[in-house]
Parts: structure tokens; sequence; C-alpha cells
């Protein structure tokens, strides 16, 4: 019996019909979605829960054209059934990055998008790796270009993106420092790998990097806040230090000033994922492969897990990530 033959007419999925609160994410049957050319279609077994699937139930960040309305960015699970020109991937364990569709029982992925879930990782933790891997892999050390020896700032220290970046510093020679809102989350942040944590409710962070780094500054600054920290970030980065933006938590517009950027030879840059080209992605895809998938294999790098909900919990979910307790990834399990 061919795979493709058991796979449902219809699914579970979470539709957000009104944006809102947490509330607005509604359980609701939806068809399985059908792969085309390139494309193959996800049992799901988990899907990761980011700040963009935040930002769209609250109405603030569309999916970009041509994308599935469901929210969810990363997805784990097995491979159902798959475009005419890649059905030789049907039955493999992978996780895979989407522009969309990731809260429901089956998802469509680009093939390119995909990554073999190694034998013996747990296919849950796989669903956290693929969007905070491709964000800090492709803005840490591709945009920023960061290697061993470098020191660099992440702000959001225990958040998905800052335990990825924790990781991937350690294992690549960075040093690390984070910021964070709590003494305890400044504890999580160090016992998951930081070398330094600052509590910036308590602690001025740009005096705090200032001293760690001896008066040199940092070499990269990932940041996810925007607004006034923009300027405050450029007090930490050394000369021909490179700051990458990432989101704008905290407001879309910054004052800097343009002299230190020319005189201090600053780049400051940013980029968004979910609306690049599938050809992008699969770049990326290709290169995390060669370079850092053996580390996953090797069971090296695993990402940090908070709470795990039911799908059709998804609102709880969220009412989570709001609250701001969560430490690392939380997913959803089918």
């Amino acid at each position: 019996m061919a795979i493709e033959s058991i796979v449902p007419d219809d699914m579970l999925a979470v539709g957000i019909p009104t944006p809102g609160g947490p509330e607005a994410l509604v359980p609701e049957r939806r068809p399985v979605p059908a792969p085309g050319d390139g494309e193959v279609l996800i049992r799901v077994a988990a899907a990761g829960v980011n700040r963009p699937d935040v930002l769209q139930r609250m109405g603030k960040y569309p999916p970009p054209p041509g994308a599935s309305d469901i929210p969810g960015l990363e997805v784990s699970g097995t491979i159902m059934a798959a475009g005419s020109d890649v059905r030789d991937r049907i039955g493999q364990r992978v996780c895979a990055l989407l522009p969309g569709g990731g809260y429901a029982e089956y998802a469509v992925a680009p093939v390119g998008q995909c990554l073999p879930v190694p034998d013996g990782y747990d296919l849950i933790e796989a669903a956290a790796l693929p969007e905070t891997l491709f964000t800090v892999w492709t803005n840490l050390f591709e945009r920023a270009y960061v290697a061993a020896g470098d020191t660099v700032l992440v702000h959001g220290g225990t958040s998905g993106i800052g335990t990825m970046a924790i990781t991937l510093c350690r294992l690549f020679d960075i040093t690390i420092i984070v910021t964070c809102g709590s003494d305890g989350k400044c504890d999580q942040a160090r016992q998951w790998g930081a070398h330094h944590a600052i509590n910036y409710r308590a602690q001025d962070f740009v005096a705090e990097v200032r001293r760690i780094t001896s008066g040199q500054g940092v070499q990269a600054v990932l940041d996810m806040v925007g607004g006034d920290y923009v300027p405050r970030n450029i007090e930490c980065m050394a000369e021909d230090g490179r700051h990458v933006s990432i989101a704008v938590l905290g407001g879309p517009r910054a004052a800097v000033f343009i002299p230190t950027i020319m005189s201090r030879r600053l780049t400051l840059t940013g980029s968004t994922l979910r609306g690049r080209p599938a050809s992008f992605k699969t770049l990326v895809a290709e290169e995390l492969m060669r370079v850092v998938w053996p580390l996953v294999e090797e069971g090296r790098l695993r990402p940090a897990m908070d709470e795990r909900f039911p799908l059709a919990d998804a609102a709880k979910a969220h009412a989570r990530m709001d609250a701001g307790e969560h430490f690392g990834k939380i997913v959803l399990t089918v």
C-alpha cells in the first residue's frame, strides 16, 4: 500500500479567525494540503512556537504571499507524500522550516528546507531546531561573520534565539554575553552555557559589557529589541564591530550618532527570514548540513526545551510565551 493512501482528507489545525490574545487561536478542521513539485507533506509530530507566531496571532505579522494562514514556522515529523520529483524522500524523518502552516497535523514544506532527524534523536526536540538554528546561523555567523575567539552580545538570553546562540557559540569557541530580565534567568542562561549574563533590569548592560571585555567591546551584537537599545548596543561594540537587528520588540526607530559608526568602522545590518525565497533557505540548509548537522548527529547540539502542549492547547502555549517566563523552546505535540 502506498504511503500516500493513508493520508486523510482533513486534519486538525489551529486557525486565527480574529486577531487577538492567546484565545484567538482556535482548533478547527482543515483540508490536508497537497505537496507540489519540490515539496513534501509531513505528518507532524511537533511544531515549535516562536515569537513571529505571536505577532501573527495579534495581526501584526501576516504570512507572506502564497503561504498558509495557519501559524507555525517549524515542524518535525515523517514525510508521507511528495511531489513527483522528490518521491524518494517519502518515509524519512525530518525537521523543516516553513513559511507557515506548522500548527496542524500535516504540513507542506519545500524539500530543500528539510533536514534529516538522526536515528535516536528525539523527534519532539527536533521540532525546536529549525527556526532558531536558521535565524542564529544566518545572522550571527553569516551576516556578522563571527569566528572562534570573538565575543558577542545577545539580548534575550533565555529565549529560543538566545539559548540557540549560547549553544552555537559554545560549540564554535565564541564567548557569549547575554542579557536577561531577572537574576533567576541569568542563572538559567549561565547554566545553559552563557559565559556571562547581565540582568538588564538591575544593571547597566553597557557598563557591564565594557567591564567584561576590559573596555574593548564585542565583535558582534545580535539584537531583537531595537528602539533605544541600538545606540546603547553601539556603545558595547569594538572597532569594526557588527550589529545585526532581527526584531524590533522595543520599537522600530532608533537615533544613532553617524560619526561614531564612521570613525569606528561599524556595520549595522539586519534581516528577516520568513519572507526570503525557498532558494535562499535551501542554501542555508545545505550549509547547516555541512557545518552544523554533524554536531546534531553526535548529540552535541540540542535545543533548550520548555513546556510541551497538545496541538489543541495552542492558546495555553501562547499564554506561556506571552507571560515571558519560559526558558528555551515551547512546542506543540500532535
